[in-house]
């Protein structure tokens, strides 16, 4: 069974960028579609970007398309998202997951929070 540990986050200012991270602990999750979630206070958990199992096709919430990248390295047990031109709309909690998400694998996340 698979441990999610995300990391990158931080305090940046409008218009700046931030890398996340999505570590694989115990097995390879190179089987499965994965994908970024985000809450933020007093909101529910939402889709951000999503890439499938190969890494071939990727998609995104229309809130960040053409700022945000979603990657993947199998052979690392790694998932990435490249975060530019950052908005305050952006500051949330954000996590990793299998993209459907399974409830066994939401993990402590990592706070981004974007100020203006």
């Amino acid at each position: 069974q698979v441990q999610l540990v995300e990391s990158g986050g931080g305090l940046v200012q409008a218009g700046e960028s931030l890398r996340l991270s999505c570590a694989a602990s115990g097995r390879t999750f190179s089987n499965y579609n994965m994908g970024w979630f985000r809450q933020a206070p007093g909101k529910g958990r939402e889709f951000v970007a999503g890439i499938n199992w190969s890494g071939d096709f990727t998609t995104y919430a229309y809130s960040v398309k053409g700022r945000f990248t979603i990657s993947r390295d199998n052979a690392k047990n790694t998932m990435y998202l490249q975060m530019n031109s950052l908005k305050p709309e952006d500051t949330a909690v954000y996590y990793c997951n299998r993209n459907p998400p399974s409830e066994t694998y939401w993990g402590q996340g990592t706070q981004v929070t974007v100020s203006s």
